[in-house]
């Protein structure tokens, strides 16, 4: 069967539909970085770098599933929660998945988004969505899940999930642990922060090897269930954010394939030479590999019986 790709980012969802049987047929972000994550795994694919908005259905190929994680700034508790007002336009970037939708008539459809999502606007914002997915006739069902408790990720990842039929639940008991995803080879020394004006701050709170901290502006959060707390897309930025190890004595902030292997990203995912910043940002807006790899197997069972 084959599916597209929207609000592609670096490809989390199209590495695990392949897997479970699917073809992609179409790829579609703006992000000229991501498109350089994308040129560097996806040697035989194209993805067309380009405003969704502006893209006319007629160019768009055939497809089964439409995979989608459309933007959730809007609809984020660490954004301003705008939904439809988003000043950038993104919460309107919905009615082009409905759009070809409509055009289109798909078999199903994956849609991914924040928590948030849920309760946004008391309610109201995932009644319009569950409204407008209906009216195109879909049977529309959803289902929030922890990257910790689905996907055997050891980090605290939760996201809501969106899909055109019932799907079944699923449950995968958290074996892997944070040193399953931290580097064991020499770590360059640009990432740690001993002899850095905040090293001093950090020292006096980060004291356990077996827990993963953030530097939260002003303070230093302990997550004290043993797993990575969520990345984020403004990881980097400032220092803000950025989860935080002690590595024997020394202290330091995840590197960027830390950030991909706390995503399920497979070990030969090759990461571009741009900017840490950069990679920040795409893995920490990026799904949960495994997460998405059991919900595309059952998706393609659903379509198959």
């Amino acid at each position: 069967m084959k599916f597209i790709d929207l609000f592609a980012w670096i490809w989390g969802i199209k590495i695990w539909f392949e897997n479970a049987w699917f073809k992609c047929v179409f790829s579609n972000d703006f992000d000229k970085n991501a498109q350089i994550t994308f040129d560097a795994n996806f040697l035989n694919s194209k993805i067309i770098l380009w405003d969704i908005q502006k893209i006319p259905t007629d160019i768009i190929p055939d497809f089964d599933v439409l995979c989608g994680g459309f933007p959730c700034q809007p609809f984020s508790v660490a954004g301003y929660r705008q939904w439809f007002k988003d000043e950038n336009g993104r919460g309107n970037l919905f009615f082009d998945i409905i759009r070809i939708l409509k055009d289109k008539k798909p078999k199903a459809f994956l849609l991914e988004n924040v928590k948030n999502l849920k309760n946004h606007d008391k309610g109201n914002t995932i009644k319009v969505i569950y409204s407008e997915l209906e009216k195109l006739w879909y049977k529309v069902t959803d289902k929030v899940m922890n990257s910790m408790e689905y996907g055997n990720l050891p980090q605290n990842r939760e996201r809501i999930y969106i899909v055109g039929f019932l799907d079944e639940e699923v449950f995968i008991p958290l074996i892997k642990s944070i040193h399953d995803c931290l580097e064991e080879s020499e770590v360059d020394d640009k990432y740690y922060y001993n002899n850095k004006p905040l090293y001093e701050k950090l020292s006096e709170d980060v004291v356990k090897k077996d827990t993963v901290y953030q530097w939260r502006r002003k303070y230093v959060r302990e997550n004290k269930n043993w797993v990575c707390p969520t990345l984020t897309a403004n990881m980097g930025m400032w220092w803000h954010n950025v989860p935080i190890v002690l590595n024997g004595k020394w202290i330091r902030k995840l590197t960027p394939r830390e950030c991909a292997n706390f995503q399920g990203f497979p070990k030969n995912y090759i990461l571009p030479n741009i900017a840490d910043s950069h990679l920040y940002k795409q893995f920490g807006n990026s799904v949960s590999i495994p997460v998405i790899e059991r919900i595309a197997k059952n998706m393609n069972l659903a379509l198959t019986k």
